[in-house]
């Protein structure tokens, strides 16, 4: 199948492609794997698994398509089968993304590892176990260690990306830690599809704001304390800064808006950190990965700006079109700096990033495939 190799950087030709199974891949982020991964230089799509009630249909027939583009012809043939490991080895495969519920993906995900499969999660079963790190490629790609640590155990590996909105969040607060956070308040304006395809009910949400998401606060806060915190051999310190968060759901299709108030110890003004955004970038930009944006943080000048349907989608070049964050308003108001951001919640908020992920896995000799 595949084996685990820690290394630098491969600069030789294209490998042959690892092929991949997306399970959950009927839902909304199960649809946005599909879409990213049709025509990867480095993945192909060999397996696709859901639940018992779709399995033995063929995907056309079991997907309700609900994503922009149009539904890839390589697997809408594909029959579904359920997520087990030996149907999945006798298809090759090796790679293993998940958009499974946190708890169906609980056992399977630990089934995966023991076989030896090499699992990049969406859900957030594992995010908090000691040994599995939670990676955004640009923030914290030193945490994927963890994994060559898990598989040098036997089995594979599991490496999880965020909850969405924590995505985005550590994405603008990895530039500014040069200056020294203190404390973090967030305010989040958080997409219905955040919420999956039948997560809220129409009467509940039209003409409304909802000012709760059960255990979306507590996520983001114990989530980015550990994405930003320092790597001890095989654990994590969490990073020593107070997060306050309060999430609200509101009646935008796609697209998670945050308001940001960020106490630094350095005394930073607008255009230092305004500098610190523009000039970001990360191991994914240096190693030029298929799903990197050439800019991960894009700064708007507008002061109206960021909005969820105007700049969900940004990224360049055009196959990464929501995989960048984008920051705007950003002002100062006694020792704090306030912003907006917005991140784009099914794409870096959660399958771009575990591709992103599987692919700074393979470039980096993390994982090597088999001759």
């Amino acid at each position: 199948m595949t084996n685990m190799a820690l290394g630098k950087a491969n600069s030789s030709k294209a490998p042959e492609k690892h092929k991949v199974a997306v399970l959950g891949c009927t839902g909304i982020v199960g649809q946005q794997f599909i879409r990213m991964l049709d025509g990867h230089p480095f993945f192909e799509t060999a397996a696709l698994c859901s639940s018992r009630k779709s399995a033995g249909k063929k995907y056309r027939d079991a997907a309700d398509w609900a994503i922009s583009g149009r539904l890839p012809a390589a697997v809408e043939n594909m029959e579904i089968t359920e997520p087990e490991p030996d149907a999945l080895a006798r298809h090759g495969v090796g790679i293993v993304f998940s958009a499974l519920p946190s708890e169906t993906a609980l056992n399977l995900e630990r089934r995966m590892v023991k076989d030896g499969f090499f699992v990049f999660s969406n859900a957030g079963a594992h995010r908090m176990n000691a040994s599995t790190p939670i990676v955004i490629p640009e923030v914290n790609p030193e945490h994927m260690s963890l994994a060559g640590i898990q598989a040098s155990r036997g089995g594979g590996f599991i490496v999880t990306n965020s909850n969405c909105t924590t995505a985005g969040l550590v994405m603008a607060l990895k530039p500014l830690m040069p200056f020294g956070l203190q404390s973090i308040t967030v305010t989040t304006y958080q997409a219905l599809s955040g919420a999956g395809r039948n997560g809220i009910a129409a009467l509940s949400i039209v003409d409304n704001v909802v000012p709760f998401i059960r255990n979306e606060e507590e996520k983001m806060e114990r989530e980015t304390k550990k994405i930003l915190g320092s790597l001890e051999r095989d654990r994590i310190r969490e990073a020593p800064v107070e997060i306050n968060a309060s999430c609200c759901r509101v009646p935008t299709r796609d697209g998670h808006l945050e308001s940001v108030v960020v106490e630094l110890k350095d005394d930073a003004g607008c255009e230092d950190v305004s500098r610190a955004f523009h000039g970001f970038s990360g191991l994914p930009q240096q190693l030029d990965l298929p799903s990197a944006p050439h800019k991960p943080v894009i700064v708007s000048g507008r002061e109206d700006r960021p909005q969820p349907l105007l700049d969900r989608d940004a990224g360049f070049p055009d196959r990464v079109k929501g995989m960048a964050v984008t920051v705007g308003r950003i002002r100062k108001k006694g020792e704090k700096i306030n912003f907006f951001l917005l991140v784009h919640n099914t794409i870096r908020g959660a399958a771009g990033t575990c591709i992103l992920n599987a692919e700074m896995a393979v470039k980096t000799n993390l994982i090597q495939q088999s001759l």
